[in-house]
């Protein structure tokens, strides 16, 4: 949703856009990221040093509130922060790397179709959908392999208990003693 169609909402729901909503609201829509509460106020700081942690928490429970922004947890990767957008028109999967973080967003064709396919099939009117991939960034894919490999070259009195045996994902296990 675009910085000035959220203005227009707020004004139509009698909400007054403040110097300081204006300034988060600019940094949620244009940072480029998707950014938690504590982000948000560390960057909003640096705009305005008077603005504090309870004007992000209140703007943001407002704009939510409002259907202005979407609240995501994204995997869970920051634990159980929040991270936060802007409405866009337009519906898309986010995409999380589960080693690094980095977040990519997908949009195109094949969401579209899957809504359609869940409408068909069960007879159901979807109004909000989200979509979170999680997996491994190509970087991180090189870095796991060499970790992978490397668990592989330890000789067996160097390896730990449960080291790999050669599969990912299957552990050799220390033989009992009878």
């Amino acid at each position: 949703m675009a910085l000035e169609s959220i203005r227009g909402s707020l004004k139509d729901k009698g909400v007054r856009l403040t110097r300081q909503r204006q300034i988060l609201l600019e940094l949620i829509d244009k940072s480029g990221q998707h950014l938690d509460a504590e982000g948000l106020f560390q960057m909003a700081k640096e705009k305005d040093p008077k603005l504090n942690r309870v004007t992000v928490y209140r703007t943001l429970k407002l704009l939510k509130e409002g259907g202005l922004v979407d609240e995501l947890d994204l995997m869970h990767y920051g634990g159980d922060q929040h991270y936060y957008e802007t409405r866009t028109k337009q519906e898309h999967a986010h995409v999380i790397c589960l080693r690094c973080g980095k977040v990519e967003e997908f949009f195109g064709e094949p969401l579209q179709r899957l809504r359609r396919q869940i409408e068909a099939h069960f007879g159901f009117q979807i109004v909000l959908a989200r979509t979170e991939v999680g997996g491994y960034c190509q970087h991180c894919q090189v870095l796991r392999a060499k970790e992978i490999d490397e668990a592989r070259e330890q000789t067996p009195a160097e390896a730990p208990y449960g080291a790999f045996n050669g599969r990912p994902g299957k552990l050799k296990h220390a033989p009992r003693s009878r």
